[in-house]
């Protein structure tokens, strides 16, 4: 018995100078649904203020963009030839995320929501076309989040 409370009394001794191997508080913490809300505002910023070049920094480099009515772009170099209506300050577009999640991997996640298009024909009229999007987002192995796969699909006919 002597022996075990002095082996419980050294064990008590000891235990305060051990040290976890993991220091928590350097850690960084895990992304969620709200990541990915931010990650969507800054997105949209980043369009308005650098138009396409904005946009495409959100891109992976073998992102794949689905568009309403038109072939898949494979590529972030195919979808970056189809952006350049975002260059042309006549031309605005928003969107605004419903939902998003992550995989508990942590490593995958989705938002989707609606989006707006405005833009002025060549006499000045203004035109507006308005949708639905959803976005998957993969952690980088810089653990940066970049948009994989895009897609977006009309809700109702263009407004003239």
């Amino acid at each position: 018995m002597k022996s075990l409370l002095l082996a419980v009394a050294a064990m008590l001794l000891v235990l305060p100078t051990v040290r976890p191997t993991h220091n928590f508080a350097s850690a960084s913490a895990k992304d969620t649904a709200d990541t990915l809300h931010q990650l969507e505002s800054e997105f949209m910023k980043a369009a308005a203020e650098h138009g396409s070049q904005g946009y495409l920094s959100y891109y992976a480099d073998d992102a794949v963009e689905v568009p309403n009515g038109t072939p898949i772009l494979q590529g972030k170099a195919n979808i970056a030839k189809t952006m350049g209506f975002l260059d042309d300050k006549n031309n605005q577009l928003t969107w605004s995320p419903v939902g998003a999640d992550i995989s508990t991997s942590g490593d995958l996640g989705y938002t989707y929501g609606t989006y707006e298009f405005r833009s002025k024909d060549k006499d000045g009229k203004l035109f507006v076309d308005e949708g639905k999007y959803t976005s998957i987002w993969k952690k980088q192995k810089d653990g940066k989040w970049k948009v994989v796969l895009d897609m977006g699909n009309a809700s109702s006919q263009p407004t003239p």
